[in-house]
């Protein structure tokens, strides 16, 4: 898993195998979104327009949005509201849309409150535009353009007055003159035209308010039904993303050849087991177990499904060629300790088994050399422990692979040489779908098999 691509089937074995973790991640999740929305209640969002007549470049508009939700725009609305500015000034919004439009936008808890909140800030808006606009200016500035339309006008009426008094047609001065007036004439119409358009005044005091704000009808996101199934999303993808990255630092020998290689002996085979619940312990009653067992932890969802097995008679053959090997490997004195990690409960089943085998063997008289009179041992990978040598010939360690790292079985390894036993060889446990019952034919566990002892007992013979 570790080297592999992710495929679909990974996520398939991880919703099948943890369904019920991650149902349960997923409820814990949505009560952390309600949670959050209890915390955070809901908020309601109105929006009203304001029109800006006349013709608007980008930027501009982009001024008047800033003008918009200014200090001085909020807080004569908060004051009007009753409420502070800096209180409202976060709840308040504005944008420049086509058009010509400013669409004001106020948050709330209620929608009468948030439709309240966009009314005043926009006639608020309007209102401090048209003081910029005249209100707030100096007298003269304000009466000058008037000023100067009055000139204007009179200026026209002068050169109606020159052009009547000049001999109409008469002389050709006469015709100059007046083509002359009525040129300036027009230039003087046209000037004001421009005038009339540039002036702040008459397109600022042009704002209008498009009608009050409409009353939202749901809370601005995110609402109380996002947050909870946002929170169940989230939480569920986060215990497949768990899951998966668990896998990918997962550095445990998964194949035959790398667990040979982490205890340092050869290889002697690999034995199949019929998969089965794993047994309970002594002591693993309490809650924690039976949440484990509920929740599936206490199996292990990264390794393929069992594949199916042929009958007893053909998985007994792999128990006794390993014992044939083992013959073959054994100096004098048939006997050797048979090595579980503790808590390998596949392992154990194929030890016993393997036990039962070369029992069945030693009585039917093998044609390979003396019997074996193996003995199973079971020695915790966390302070790995083995009977020191009495009479024994060597260790055999039976493991199943992706269970222990590198070390754990480096240590099991370690603690053999140290208590003087050879680890002769290796064999390999893994689980297979049995398609019938074990034959009745079955060798008895007590042919040959001693009472299985703990690693952290020393001494004893083998």
């Amino acid at each position: 898993m570790s080297d592999d691509t992710i495929r679909l089937v990974t996520i398939g074995r991880i919703l099948r195998r943890r369904w019920r973790l991650l149902t349960v991640l997923a409820v814990v999740g949505a009560l952390v979104g309600y949670g959050a929305s209890v915390l955070f209640p809901p908020r309601y969002t109105a929006a009203a327009s304001v029109l800006l007549p006349g013709q608007w470049e980008d930027r501009e508009l982009l001024t008047q949005a800033e003008i918009a939700t200014s200090s001085a725009v909020v807080d004569r609305a908060a004051a009007s509201l009753g409420r502070s500015g800096g209180e409202l000034r976060d709840r308040v919004s504005a944008k420049a849309t086509d058009g010509n439009i400013i669409k004001i936008s106020g948050t709330a808890g209620s929608p009468e409150g948030a439709q309240r909140l966009a009314d005043r800030v926009a006639g608020e808006f309007v209102a401090f535009a048209a003081r910029i606009a005249g209100g707030g200016t100096d007298p003269e500035a304000v009466t000058g353009p008037e000023d100067l339309r009055r000139k204007v006008a009179e200026t026209n009426r002068r050169i109606t007055e020159l052009a009547d008094a000049a001999d109409p047609g008469r002389t050709v001065e006469s015709v100059q003159a007046r083509t002359a007036l009525e040129k300036l004439r027009t230039s003087l119409e046209e000037a004001m035209k421009k005038l009339d358009q540039a002036d702040p005044a008459t397109t600022t005091a042009g704002m209008v308010v498009m009608g009050p704000a409409a009353r939202p009808d749901g809370a601005a996101p995110p609402t109380r039904t996002q947050l909870v199934v946002g929170g169940a999303l989230l939480s569920f993808l986060l215990g497949v993303v768990g899951h998966l990255a668990a896998a990918r630092v997962n550095r445990r020998p998964r194949t035959e050849p790398e667990v040979a290689a982490a205890l340092g002996s050869p290889l002697l085979g690999t034995v199949d087991v019929p998969a089965e619940r794993p047994a309970r312990r002594p002591g693993q009653g309490g809650p924690r177990d039976r949440a484990r067992r509920f929740l599936g932890l206490d199996t292990r969802w990264d390794v393929p499904a069992p594949q199916q097995s042929g009958d007893e008679a053909g998985r007994r053959v792999r128990y006794r060629r390993v014992c044939a090997r083992l013959r073959d490997r054994l100096p004098g004195p048939r006997r050797l300790l048979v090595v579980v990690p503790d808590g390998d409960d596949v392992a154990l089943r194929a030890a016993e088994q393997l036990v039962a085998e070369a029992g069945s063997a030693s009585s039917e008289g093998s044609s390979g050399g003396g019997p074996l009179l193996p003995r199973v041992v079971r020695v915790p990978v966390s302070q790995p422990m083995v009977p020191d040598r009495d009479t024994a010939s060597g260790a055999l360690v039976v493991s199943s692979a992706g269970n222990w790292t590198a070390e754990e079985l480096a240590g099991v390894a370690e603690a053999c040489a140290d208590s003087g036993h050879e680890v002769v060889g290796v064999v390999v446990a893994g689980t297979v779908l049995a398609r019938s019952e074990r034959s009745a034919g079955r060798p008895p566990k007590d042919a040959a098999l001693a009472l299985a002892v703990r690693g952290q007992a020393t001494g004893g013979s083998a």
